[in-house]
């Protein structure tokens, strides 16, 4: 008799690049949280709607949100969208009326973010959340 090990699925939504991605996404993000038991999701909220909000504006095709959890049951954002392009933190600009919102997740979060490629094109930007 074999033993095969269940691996957890993988909380995901895919969503149309539209306006009401990062609204759908918030969402998605606060049920999943409160079915875990997370009762203070606000920073991720934030977070989950800046990553879709970039994936909308700059990246291309659907965009797809993820929620898996690291090794110590911490959970993880991460966002996919087919475009190329990386998102960079800009230099801080007090006259800028957009571009702060990396800015924001670095704060929160410290060098717990980042970017890979997908092996089928396209990026995926995680970030780990500060412990819950």
């Amino acid at each position: 008799m074999s033993v095969t090990a269940q691996v957890p699925e993988v909380p995901t939504i895919v969503l149309e690049p539209t306006g009401e991605a990062p609204r759908l996404a918030r969402l998605f993000l606060a049920d999943q949280f409160a079915a875990w038991g997370i009762k203070d999701d606000y920073v991720a909220r934030l977070i989950v709607c800046e990553l879709v909000t970039n994936a909308y504006r700059h990246g291309e095709g659907p965009i797809v949100v993820r929620l898996p959890r690291d090794r110590d049951g911490q959970p993880v954002i991460e966002v996919r969208d087919s475009g190329e392009g990386r998102p960079v933190v800009l230099p801080q600009n007090h006259a800028a009326v957009s571009g702060r919102g990396l800015q924001l997740i670095a704060e929160f979060v410290r060098d717990c973010w980042g970017v890979r490629p997908l092996g089928e094109g396209g990026k995926a930007v995680w970030v780990k959340l500060p412990t819950l």
